[in-house]
């Protein structure tokens, strides 16, 4: 699976952003999905996933109310909907999947197998 992560750029704190992930060839059903992200001089950490199947989401805490994780099946593309920005979320974010997934290490890198490039996210104050 390759994935394709885009969307990213330059937006003023407060501002809003929508990230998408493709993969090239097939759907993503039956697959978990997440983004991670990770800033200059910082581990990557996990932002949000989202189970194809069921709808089911997950995010870090420190994201909820402002990003929203979402699937569309006719597109076949995950996206990250981003809003009321902070500088703290400068990262660059990366797209990942993984077959089945369980419940319990959706929010370690580990617990994926495909990854995407990643795309830049800037936010100034």
């Amino acid at each position: 699976v390759q994935l394709q992560a885009f969307g990213g750029g330059l937006v003023q704190a407060g501002g809003s952003l929508r990230l998408s992930c493709a993969a090239s060839g097939r759907t993503f059903s039956g697959y978990r999905m997440g983004w991670f992200r990770q800033a200059p001089g910082k581990e990557r950490e996990f932002v949000a996933a989202i189970w194809w199947s069921s709808g089911i989401t997950y995010y870090k805490n420190s994201v909820k109310g402002r990003f929203t994780i979402s699937r569309d099946n006719a597109k076949s593309t995950v996206s990250l909907q981003m809003n009321s920005l902070k500088s703290e979320d400068t990262a660059l974010y990366y797209c990942a999947a993984d077959l089945g997934g369980s419940y319990c290490d959706y929010d370690e890198g580990t617990g994926y197998g495909y990854w995407g490039q990643g795309t830049q996210v800037t936010v100034s104050s």
